[in-house]
């Protein structure tokens, strides 16, 4: 993620209206996320078997190059998945609007979230752990009391030869 950030950085400092649309911000993602992949965007383009100049369109938030926002939105949604980033997130850029682009504030709110998905997992992975830890010393105590009770039957039992004697 770090190899493209000063790109981004560089790309968002001119003063282009259209770099605080939502798109940019979305192409900014995208190409960061290809790029630590080391993928063309021919590659890319190819893989989706889309455009390459829709890709490199989307990247660079260039509307004017793109079909309606309905096929873009397709088109990120297939990309951000064939790229395993967070489509989610991705996709709810585009219902966000801010007035200025802020790198750094995305990629903290993006490493917040990776950071609560790992924390999340790691809770799972614990709970696992401690379920099975419980069913050990459960199964432990049924197996010593059903041996207990066995053990005392055995031991109150009259022995063969004395029944025989009788």
């Amino acid at each position: 993620m770090l190899i493209a950030l000063d790109e981004i950085k560089s790309n968002n400092s001119d003063n282009n209206p259209k770099n605080n649309s939502s798109l940019k911000r979305i192409g900014n993602f995208i190409k960061e996320a290809r790029v630590s992949r080391n993928k063309s965007i021919e590659e890319l383009a190819s893989d989706l078997k889309i455009g390459s100049h829709q890709l490199q369109a989307i990247e660079e938030g260039n509307e004017e190059h793109l079909p309606e926002t309905v096929f873009i939105k397709a088109m990120v949604r297939r990309i951000s998945e064939k790229l395993k980033v967070d489509t989610n997130f991705i996709m709810s850029e585009f219902k966000t609007e801010r007035k200025e682009v802020n790198i750094e504030e995305i990629v903290k709110e993006v490493s917040i979230k990776a950071k609560n998905n790992r924390n999340f997992k790691n809770q799972n992975s614990m709970e696992v752990i401690i379920f099975i830890l419980i069913s050990g010393i459960l199964g432990l105590l049924a197996s010593s009391l059903i041996f207990n009770i066995f053990s005392e039957s055995f031991q109150n039992q009259v022995p063969k030869e004395l029944i025989n004697k009788n």
